[in-house]
């Protein structure tokens, strides 16, 4: 009698511990993901559930979810941590430029002032 494997129970297995683990990660958390954090759990997911598609069709899902799942994790700190910089750049660009609008405000106000005093002297 020959014992037949069904490849797609690893996959969904894989595909499955995958989700959990991602799912536990994020929960352990009591604030929302940075970009970089999402970034590196989508790749690894994605990475994990392409590794064990490919690693079905070459007999080993376990071991190609696991390379699979390095690999995106490590694409997606590379992409997500570019995209958080860009994101933490902007924000105290935002930052200077309210601070240089509320410093003329208060310099127009002082000139309105100014003013005032000229014309009641």
């Amino acid at each position: 009698m020959k014992y037949s494997r069904n490849p797609n129970k690893g996959i969904l297995a894989t595909v499955a511990f995958a989700l959990i683990a991602t799912f536990a990660l994020a929960g352990c958390s009591g604030q929302p993901l940075s970009t970089r954090e999402e970034g590196t759990l989508g790749g690894g997911v994605l990475g994990a559930g392409a590794g064990a598609i490919i690693g079905a069709a070459v007999g080993s899902p376990g071991a190609g979810a696991a390379i699979g799942g390095a690999l995106g994790a490590g694409t997606g700190y590379v992409v997500s941590n570019s995209m958080q910089n860009t994101q933490d750049a902007q924000a105290q660009t935002q930052s200077q430029i309210q601070q240089q609008q509320q410093q003329l405000e208060q310099q127009r106000q002082q000139i309105e002032q100014l003013k005032q005093q000229q014309q009641t002297e």
